[in-house]
This record gives structure tokens, C-alpha cells and sequence, in this order.
């Protein structure tokens, strides 16, 4: 398939573009930079310049792919509506690329979109704590014109390279000299490896039926508690508990991912694609030491 997509030179859609290419499958890049065109050329992909407010520019790739991957996002949470109404206008430029094809649109969403405090399922519909919950209804209004829509919900996805909510963490301990969790540490993270979430996002392009909500959760919950341990022991820092009050002083924009407990599923994804995550898992991650090189 030629397949359009978006965000390619990110930590996961880096691995989705390889994972494509190994496949056999040629892939194109939203590129905005010229370095971002570098890196999709190293890559094997080839760059198509603009960015995710050129509507005219991601109208036009989707019509000329077989298929597309939307992973780019504007990670501004100072202005998080305004980088979730980006999103939302990018993915109807792409839905409109495709419609009345019934070629594939793969978007990506979150799994910490669902309410918080329980298992969540594929089934669950986005709370209402999440504005990111809009971008799924926006994707899926074009099954009905004739795209085969599917979300891709990511948890924490952690791997070489990381610098998403891992990296932030494990630099507030060392900046802070102190590894923390709040409350009792029992708030539950979903993970996954990088490797394992870009076979989903091959899998979904592929074979994904109309309407799909799929789950790239290799570990249901991993106790915060136990990867504030991790990072202490590999720090050499103390390891304490931190009161709810106190989390938005000591962790800034990483409270809200630290705070809340959001253990999430993927039962019905790997019965429905076969999709068998086999990648180390979260702990076992940061044992290897990678992410405390340098």
C-alpha cells in the first residue's frame, strides 16, 4: 500500500514508518521542517512538506495514498484546546482525502481519555474529563461516508529513545533529588513498548474493520509506586510518598498523568487482530538503563 502519514518522525511513529516499510509497503511523511524531510528520506519514506494546519495540503496526501496513519500532535499542554482543535481540523482534512473511498484512516487517541478508576475497554466511550474524546467522534462520523475508519488508543509507551512521560518523571527526580508518588503509589499506568505499538498500527491499516476502537496495552497497570522505585534505586535517591495537594508543585504538567489511576485493556484488540504484544514491559525497561544513560 502507499500509505500517507502523519507525525513519522516522532518516538512512535518513527517505529510505525519502519514497521510499514519493512512490510513492504511505501509510505510518504508529513514533513514540516527540513529536518523532519532528512529524517523521513534516512528512513526510506518519502516527505511531503506541510503541516497539520495545511488542510489543503493533508486533503490532497490522503487522496493520493491507499491509506493513512495520523499520529502528529501539537504537545503544547499550555494551550492543550487549542492543540486539540489542531488535531480535530487535521483529522476531517484527512477523513475528507478519503471519503467515499473505503481506504483506511488510522487516528490515535489515549487510553487516559477513559474514566479513570477501573479497567477500560475498547467499548468505552471517552470520558468527558478528556477533550481529546472529540478527535474519536470526529474520525469515526467518517465511516459513514465511506472510510474505514479504526482509533488507536495509546497508553504510556516507553522504549529507547523516550521523551514523553518516563523521561519527564525520571528528570523531576533528579532535578528534584527525590523520587515521588502520590498518595499510596497504587495509581495504575497502562503501558506498552514502542515496537509492540507500531505493529498495532500496521495491523489496525491492514485489517481493521469500519469503526474499530483498538487498544495498544502490552500491561493492563504498572503500579507508579513500583516505577518511582525503579528510578530511585537508578538515581540514588530517596524514594517518598507526596500528598494530591502537593503533586501539581512537584511533577508541573506531569500531575495529572501521576495522580489518577487508569489501568486500561486490550482483550478484544488481540482477539480482533492477533496482535500479541512481545516487547520488554515497563519495569523491565528501565532495569536495562537505557533511560538513565548519560
Amino acid at each position: 500500500m502507499r500509505v500517507f502519514v502523519t507525525g513519522g518522525t516522532g518516538f512512535v511513529g518513527s517505529a510505525v514508518v519502519r514497521e510499514l516499510i519493512e512490510a513492504g509497503h511505501q509510505v510518504s511523511g508529513l514533513a514540516r521542517t527540513d529536518e523532519a524531510a532528512a529524517a523521513l528520506r534516512a528512513a526510506g519514506a518519502e516527505p511531503r512538506p506541510g503541516s497539520l494546519d495545511d488542510h489543503a495540503g493533508l486533503r490532497a496526501g490522503a487522496a493520493a495514498a491507499d491509506g493513512v496513519i495520523h499520529l502528529a500532535f501539537v504537545h503544547d499542554f499550555a494551550n492543550f484546546e487549542a492543540a486539540n482543535q489542531t488535531d480535530r481540523r487535521a483529522i476531517a482534512a484527512l477523513g475528507e482525502g478519503l471519503a467515499g473511498s473505503g481506504r483506511p484512516l488510522v487516528i490515535t487517541s489515549g487510553t487516559g481519555l477513559l474514566p479513570p478508576g477501573r479497567v477500560g475497554t475498547e467499548d468505552d466511550e471517552p470520558g468527558t474529563h478528556s477533550p481529546r474524546g472529540a478527535a474519536e467522534q470526529v474520525a469515526l462520523s467518517f465511516v459513514e461516508r465511506g472510510v474505514r475508519v479504526s482509533v488507536l488508543r495509546l497508553p504510556l509507551v516507553h522504549g529507547e529513545g523516550d521523551p514523553g512521560f518516563v523521561a519527564t518523571a525520571i528528570g523531576v527526580a533528579r532535578a528534584k533529588g527525590v523520587s515521588a508518588y502520590v498518595g499510596d503509589g497504587d495509581q495504575r499506568w497502562p503501558s506498552v513498548h514502542r515496537l509492540d505499538a507500531a505493529r498495532l498500527y500496521r495491523l489496525a491499516l491492514e485489517e481493521a474493520p469500519a469503526g474499530a476502537r483498538l487498544h495498544a496495552v502490552a500491561e493492563e497497570g504498572v503500579p507508579v509506586r513500583d516505577v518511582a522505585g525503579v528510578i530511585g534505586h537508578r538515581l540514588g535517591v530517596p524514594v517518598t510518598a507526596i500528598t494530591p495537594r502537593a503533586a501539581g508543585e512537584h511533577f508541573g504538567w506531569l500531575a495529572s498523568f501521576v495522580t489518577p489511576d487508569m489501568p486500561a485493556s486490550s482483550a478484544l484488540t488481540q482477539k480482533l487482530l492477533d496482535w500479541r504484544p512481545g516487547r520488554p514491559g515497563l519495569i523491565a525497561d528501565l532495569d536495562a538503563g537505557h533511560y538513565f544513560a548519560g
